[in-house]
């Protein structure tokens, strides 16, 4: 079946560079993986949990009650353990290293034949997770995007799901429906304002019913720092990633430069 296949041609030769796709990384041991969790998330023999930073799978319960399973969070988790369970792995740090939830944050290579694999970008060009960043972890995304897109282009695994479809930013309704969920929204910024500490990407005539992406000004300053203006963004075509809330209408709050892809400017 297309939409569950694995590793496209081209996702192939993405990683065929792998081990050298991230040059700026702090490489460290990480040892034998013992466990693996879901689709991002593993154990090691000397019991730290990893979390593959850069990446989110499909979730799986994992004993929180109420929590229903994602589509393809089993066969996520199974590609991951066929990729790494009881292989040796290299860890490589590019950011925060330990979470709220004391998991070492850190993307993973596992020996292979023919040199090493870069599990995060193996997941992303299966189609069996999604890029998800963060403002203190920003190394080694632009494969990951990169992946991803060829994935979606050939509906590889999640990307053949409606679940995980890319919403339209005109339809506000249908993203009230997502508010809590992580999503991919692409539309064209009809408007983009300053007010006072923070900067809104307007995507409709009524700011407090359509979808807003909301810069904040820890963010702003990151986009300085990126040489990015955010205001420029006023009537390009973009691509949002983030969690969904339901303030004044739809919208996302973007931490940090790397949520919004331009697709195409005026």
């Amino acid at each position: 079946m297309r939409g569950t296949k694995l590793l496209s041609t081209a996702a192939f030769a993405l990683l065929a560079s792998a081990a050298s796709a991230c040059e700026a990384l702090t490489m460290s041991h990480g040892g034998l993986v013992v466990e693996v969790t879901d689709g991002d998330t593993v154990v090691l023999e000397d019991g730290r949990k990893i979390r593959m930073i850069g990446t989110q799978a499909p979730k799986l319960p994992l004993g929180r009650e109420d929590f229903e399973t994602w589509p393809l969070a089993p066969e996520s988790q199974r590609a991951l353990a066929d990729l790494v369970l009881n292989k040796p792995i290299r860890l490589g740090f590019g950011g925060e290293r330990i979470d709220r939830h004391e998991r070492v944050l850190a993307h993973v290579f596992v020996e292979a034949e023919g040199g090493e694999i870069w599990a995060q970008l193996f997941m992303v060009a299966s189609g069996l997770a999604r890029v998800y960043s963060f403002p203190d972890n920003r190394n080694c995304l632009s494969p990951l995007l990169a992946a991803e897109a060829q994935a979606r282009v050939e509906r590889l695994g999640i990307w053949a799901n409606p679940y995980y479809s890319v919403r339209a930013a005109d339809r506000p309704d249908e993203l009230l429906l997502r508010a809590g969920h992580y999503e991919l929204v692409e539309g064209r910024v009809l408007l983009a304002d300053r007010g006072s500490s923070r900067v809104f990407l307007n995507f409709g005539r009524f700011w407090k019913e359509d979808f807003t992406a909301v810069i904040e000004a820890p963010a702003l300053r990151l986009f300085e720092g990126d040489g990015v203006d955010p205001l420029a963004l006023e009537g390009a075509l973009v691509r949002i990633r983030g969690w969904v809330d339901d303030r004044d209408g739809p919208r996302i709050e973007i931490t940090h430069p790397e949520q919004i892809e331009v697709l195409a400017t005026r």
